[in-house]
């Protein structure tokens, strides 16, 4: 249980300290300050994933569900503390903790959505998730820093290639245990050879402290400005629809199909832990879709893995020296890994897709539309450049624009002027017994 709930930590560990690492330097925070920013993201991740993962009432999934930072608010965080300093991080936790509170209150309505998910919208959705992280990979790969002169090189390129052959390798050899910690096991081996390479740093295990907590409210009171507010209310949104995307998809990886109580409870969690991050000066928290790679391809279904995944990132938060050794992994050896988990949440929607009925009525049209338009920030990253920042929040997220897009066209094409039995859209009905349809009437037949 450990070594898998480790292997679900390195698969994100990248992903939870990078949005403090963009904003910390952006908001005029010192390498020390933004180190700790660090700590106390993974520490509320950790925090979050045990309300999703084991949950208590009526708040949390119960399903293998990691959460942590959310990408989508980096922009509008930065917009909003830019050289501001401490004042600026107190005004970012301020529209969090409302954003969050909104988001748990509107959680009972927002789940009822559920009914217009069908395959040929969650198979589209889970397509995208995947396709969408394939070039943070791929950064990851080329070193991660853009701005380095050895971004991209071919050192780099190649430990990532190297990673990547190992974990199929691994996968294809081994069995049992061994091969479901293969991604783990990728990254060790990963790591070690990078060592000679030259591309493994140390500094950050010389600096760290043995022990640290993340005090609340570490830079202050929160404050709370509207147009700050409004603008995380929006990430609020775009998370809880991603979020609701992603417990389908894991639903249907594990066998147990999220229905409007599960999706309820995986919302409050979501929101319950981003209102509750900024009290130990932690960001937003959403749903981490690598994750859900990983389990499609460890089969490894338990919550409570993943559980043990939450509580090794609260003693990483706690203990800095032991979060700095999983930052030793290199990103290029992190992004040979995360191709193969990024590709298998696309492949889970493209099998997703292989059950929505595609040559009936205009799903396949639904599916092309929607894919297009998710596509757009991916293969034109500055496709929308001259619309207003705010709109960005959503636009700059295919996984958002695409799933809007496939709901309003489902709605349109199988919903408006149809009666509920003529949804194309949805799955058919499995057969009864030996194919034909059962009728309630027949008497039970001795064979």
């Amino acid at each position: 249980m450990f070594t898998s709930g480790l292997q679900h930590v390195a698969a994100m560990y990248a992903g939870v300290v990078a949005p403090p690492m963009i904003v910390g330097p952006a908001v005029g925070l010192s390498a020390k300050e933004t180190a700790f920013l660090m700590g106390a993201s993974l520490f509320t991740a950790g925090i979050a994933t045990l309300l999703q993962t084991l949950g208590f009432w009526r708040i949390g999934a119960r399903l293998p569900f990691v959460n942590g930072v959310s990408f989508a608010g980096v922009t509008p965080m930065v917009a909003i503390g830019k050289d501001r300093g401490h004042d600026g991080i107190a005004v970012i936790f301020g529209a969090i903790i409302v954003a969050g509170v909104l988001g748990f209150v509107l959680a009972p309505y927002f789940c009822k959505l559920v009914r217009f998910f069908p395959p040929v919208v969650t198979g589209t959705v889970i397509t995208l998730i995947g396709v969408s992280l394939l070039p943070v990979a791929f950064n990851w790969a080329q070193g991660g820093n853009a701005a380095a002169d050895d971004y991209g090189s071919t050192t780099d390129i190649t430990m990532a290639a190297v990673t990547l052959v190992i974990v199929l390798a691994l996968r294809k050899l081994l069995r049992g245990f061994l091969q479901q910690i293969a991604i783990l096991l990728g990254l060790v081996i990963g790591t070690l050879i990078a060592i000679p390479v030259g591309i493994t740093d140390f500094g950050a295990l010389g600096d760290a402290d043995l022990i640290g907590f993340p005090a609340p409210f570490h830079f202050g009171a929160p404050q709370f400005e509207a147009a700050a507010i409004i603008s995380m209310c929006i990430v609020m949104l775009v998370c809880m629809t991603e979020s609701t995307a992603d417990m389908l998809a894991l639903g249907k990886i594990v066998g147990r199909p999220a229905d409007e109580r599960t999706i309820e409870g995986g919302l409050r969690a979501d929101t319950l832990g981003s209102a509750l991050s900024p009290l130990f000066n932690g960001f937003m928290c959403s749903a981490f879709a690598q994750n859900i790679g990983l389990v499609a391809m460890t089969k490894v279904r338990s919550r409570f893995v993943v559980a043990a995944g939450g509580a090794i990132l609260v003693v990483l938060g706690l203990v800095p020296v032991a979060a700095s050794v999983i930052a030793l992994v290199p990103l290029p050896v992190l992004g040979g890994a995360g191709i193969v988990l990024f590709g298998s949440v696309a492949a889970s929607g493209v099998q997703t897709l292989a059950t929505a009925a595609l040559e009936k009525g205009e799903n396949a049209l639904i599916v092309a539309a929607a894919l297009g338009v998710g596509l757009i920030p991916i293969a034109a990253p500055g496709f929308y450049h001259a619309f207003p920042e705010d709109l960005l929040v959503v636009l700059d997220s295919g996984i958002s624009t695409g799933c809007v897009v496939a709901i309003l066209l489902n709605l349109a094409f199988n919903h408006l002027g149809r009666k509920p039995d003529e949804d194309p859209g949805a799955t058919p009905p499995a057969p009864a017994g030996n194919g034909q349809p059962k009728d309630p009437m027949a008497l039970p037949v001795t064979p």
